[in-house]
């Protein structure tokens, strides 16, 4: 056993960015908020219905939380019994199409991102710096397209040596989490398979990839309070920040 809290097969660790990384998840979450309840205030007024906001914790966690953009817009509305045209990649943000309000919600993040800068969770570099001194390569894997953005704001970047991400996604035409695509491939292109790889997640469709792909180990993060869905949804071990594994036996 490892004194990183890894079984010693595991050879890499992929880690999820928002929540994991870096606390960008509480933007994303605020930017839905904000882009959604714009469009559920307007539809409300004119259909003369009361207005019920998007809920920043509990619609946040269960319908958007870990999924690509438009996954997330259809999941949250299907959860409201709306249905909106899908429309292209390139709507612009008015447009009320699910990649419309995708979008939104995307120029609002980078926004936020680009006023209140980015910061990282000092456990998970501190925990981060320990796997590669220990010899273990590193991933970062997330559905957002701003992901790398986000790793260079945040001063990160050299900590990963394989980056999948929302681009990456979208051009060899993987499935989203709660698929393990995107986590496969990440242990592909760092040359293991998913017995020999760690998964670094918050997000409960990552603990639901993670289980699927049959990694071999899964770690889930929780930072809002919800340790034992994390478990129920395949964590191998939970922690409320990274630095707690160092020391620890797996």
């Amino acid at each position: 056993m490892t004194e990183i809290g890894l079984p010693e097969h595991v050879r890499v660790c992929l880690f999820d960015l928002d929540g994991v990384l870096t606390p960008t998840a509480l933007i994303h979450a605020a930017a839905w908020k904000e882009m959604f309840d714009e469009f559920l205030r307007r539809r409300a007024a004119a259909d003369s219905q009361e207005f019920r906001p998007f809920d920043a914790k509990s619609d946040y966690d269960a319908y958007v939380d870990g999924r690509p953009r438009a996954d997330g817009v259809r999941t949250f509305l299907a959860s409201r019994d709306i249905e909106l045209p899908e429309g292209d990649e390139d709507d612009p943000p008015e447009r009320e199409t699910v990649h419309g309000l995708g979008n939104r919600k995307n120029d609002l993040v980078v926004r936020k991102i680009r006023d209140e800068g980015v910061k990282p969770y000092p456990g998970s570099v501190r925990y981060v710096e320990a796997v590669r001194a220990a010899g273990l390569r590193t991933a970062v894997v997330s559905s957002s397209a701003n992901c790398r953005d986000v790793l260079v704001a945040a001063g990160i970047e050299h900590l990963m040596d394989v980056r999948v991400d929302g681009l990456t996604a979208k051009e060899l035409g993987l499935r989203g989490k709660p698929k393990p695509d995107t986590f496969l491939e990440a242990a592909r292109q760092l040359g293991v398979g998913a017995d020999h790889a760690a998964v670094f997640e918050d997000a409960l469709v990552g603990m639901d990839a993670g289980r699927e792909g049959r990694f071999g180990y899964v770690v889930g993060v929780d930072r809002v309070g919800q340790a034992e869905e994390l478990r129920k949804h395949g964590a191998d071990t939970v922690v409320t920040d990274l630095a707690e594994l160092l020391g620890r036996r797996a």
